[in-house]
């Protein structure tokens, strides 16, 4: 099983009702600091402010009607269950959605206004995942995985086609890592459509699973992380989005809360951007030098900004 930029402009096609066509924003401000050239996809600026959207409308859009009839079910920190609500409300579907205690509240809230079932876990003693398992047992609904499965990858790929189609000529693309769904969907876009791009994974330092993935050449678990980073807050990888990561991507790069909260300010001050915390690691991983060496022109996937205004005067 694995995903072909054919099942990503597939889903472009499928989901054009309802996930935006983001702007890219350049910054000239932002390029003397960072010391490349900056290409920002504003996912922030998506439907249900984060790129979640992509894949899970292009999965709601691709279960038989029979299917979708008995609902969905979905587990997620904030993005995706909005992503999914959101989705379901349009297809007229229910929704269950499995979000834990921590949950920001701006999410939690965004999420609870378009009308879904939410169920309440501690993500430190509780399984989400076996929760929604049960849900779909019990009920019938389908389960709509967050990251690893080929719908959901084939969606958020979708985020580097468009950014390609406006910007071809890019020496790298930047890219946030949680779960891996946007990593991989968008690896296989930019290497099937340029196959000398560099595409370059951003975590935080105390999630940092992916990069020790890599490293060790095998999915690496890790406890539950502790970032500001919420939507990064992801302790392994998925078996299909690790594979596709370790065929197309470089290298995975980490940064501090410190620094993606200095992110977050500079792009709010100067760009007048809000950006969430995990959608500015790869802004973070630019300022602050961690990209490799002898980079020009850089895609850099600023991924949401949906970010609770306690937690933003907090900075």
């Amino acid at each position: 099983m694995s995903v072909t930029l054919s099942d990503i402009q597939s889903a472009s096609e499928r989901i054009r009702p309802i996930a935006k066509r983001t702007p890219v924003m350049c910054s000239r401000s932002f390029d003397q600091l960072a010391g490349v050239s900056a290409f920002f996809k504003c996912e922030n600026l998506q439907t249900g402010g984060a790129f979640k959207i992509r894949g899970a409308s292009n999965f709601l859009r691709s279960i038989p009607k029979a299917d979708l009839a008995r609902g969905v079910v979905a587990f997620s920190s904030g993005n995706h269950a909005q992503a999914v609500a959101i989705a379901a409300k349009d297809l007229g579907v229910k929704a269950t959605l499995v979000m834990p205690t921590d949950a920001p509240k701006a999410k939690l809230e965004a999420t609870r206004a378009q009308g879904p079932e939410i169920v309440i876990y501690d993500r430190f003693k509780e399984d989400r995942a076996a929760i929604g398992a049960r849900i779909a047992k019990e009920t019938g609904a389908t389960l709509v995985p967050p990251f690893d499965h080929p719908w959901i990858i084939a969606g958020q790929g979708t985020t580097a086609l468009e950014l390609l189609e406006e910007v071809p000529d890019l020496d790298a693309i930047v890219v946030p890592i949680g779960g891996g769904g946007l990593m991989a969907g968008c690896s296989v876009a930019a290497k099937a459509l340029n196959p000398k791009i560099r595409v370059i994974g951003v975590e935080p330092a105390t999630a940092n699973d992916a990069a020790l993935s890599m490293a060790a050449g095998t999915r690496i678990e890790i406890p539950p992380p502790d970032t500001i980073a919420d939507g990064l807050r992801v302790p392994m990888l998925g078996e299909l989005t690790f594979s596709l990561i370790q065929q197309n991507v470089e290298q995975v790069v980490l940064v501090t809360d410190d620094e993606i909260r200095e992110a977050v300010k500079w792009l709010l001050m100067r760009t007048k951007s809000l950006v969430e915390p995990s959608g500015a690691a790869t802004a973070a991983a630019a300022m602050f030098g961690k990209l490799p060496p002898g980079l020009g022109r850089v895609g850099i996937v600023l991924s949401g900004g949906n970010v609770d205004w306690e937690v933003l005067t907090s900075f």
